[in-house]
């Protein structure tokens, strides 16, 4: 599924966070969005989602804005994780993946096997499966990330949004997450702060200011002038003779002779 934003922008007491965001991204694409602190990241997926009040602009998917459908319909089609993504203390693990269902039950359609069956999968995707009867009060940082990851999987989304998922986890997880939304057969918009991360994603949106200052293939995106300008750092590219993969080492340009 393929969603477009159009002079997108939202502010806050008359302060622009996020002006003028044109973009699209294709069906089945990985987009990242990154930019230093405050440069309206959070933000811009929260516009995407459409849970922010008062925007401008239009966030549209395949050709039909938010505006035109019902939350229950937007739920269906796109799975927000936030950054700072809250549940009920008193909830299981288990209790709060399923939530991740709601938007498809009704009367007639009460949460039975099936959906009890993709809970179990989305919880399994994420290494959780062994944990489904913790509470929610017993998790860590990193736990309670990798819950709320498949509570949007079991959502069964075609358009999946994350803001810094790897934050809390460790490395090894972290790779795992990366690697799961690699494969996942959705349009994946994901903040990141970690440029190597960004380095594996299709295209980057580089956001500077609440504006977009470059979109494009990594490789272009993340020009030695773009890098020194915009995140204040210098770097030179290593490549790994194992198997040829090219990564960043940075500096403080203040440490520069």
């Amino acid at each position: 599924m393929k969603i477009a934003a159009h002079d997108l922008g939202w502010a806050a007491r008359g302060r622009p966070i996020v002006e003028g965001i044109t973009l699209e991204v294709a069906s089945g694409e990985t987009l990242g969005l990154i930019g230093p602190n405050g440069s309206g990241k959070s933000t811009l997926l929260k516009l995407f989602a459409g849970i922010a009040a008062r925007a401008r602009g239009t966030v549209s998917l395949d050709g039909t804005a938010l505006s035109r459908m019902n939350r229950r319909d937007i739920a269906r089609r796109i799975a927000f994780v936030e950054q700072q993504a809250q549940t009920a203390e008193a909830l299981s693990v288990r209790d709060a993946v399923e939530l991740g269902r709601t938007p498809w039950l009704s009367p007639l359609a009460p949460f039975g096997a099936q959906d009890a069956a993709i809970c179990a999968e989305a919880l399994a995707r994420v290494g959780m499966a062994d944990m489904a009867t913790r509470s929610w009060t017993t998790l860590s940082g990193g736990e309670r990330q990798r819950v709320h990851i498949a509570r949007a999987l079991a959502q069964r989304p075609q358009v999946m949004l994350l803001d810094e998922p790897t934050n809390h986890l460790d490395i090894h997880h972290q790779l795992s997450l990366l690697r799961l939304v690699s494969d996942l057969p959705v349009t994946v918009v994901i903040a990141l702060h970690d440029l190597n991360q960004a380095l594996g994603c299709d295209r980057l949106a580089v956001l500077e200011g609440g504006r977009l200052a470059a979109l494009g293939p990594p490789r272009e995106v993340l020009s030695a002038d773009r890098l020194a300008r915009i995140f204040r750092v210098g770097a030179r590219t290593l490549t790994d003779p194992t198997d040829g993969v090219t990564q960043f080492r940075f500096h403080c340009l203040e440490d520069q002779p």
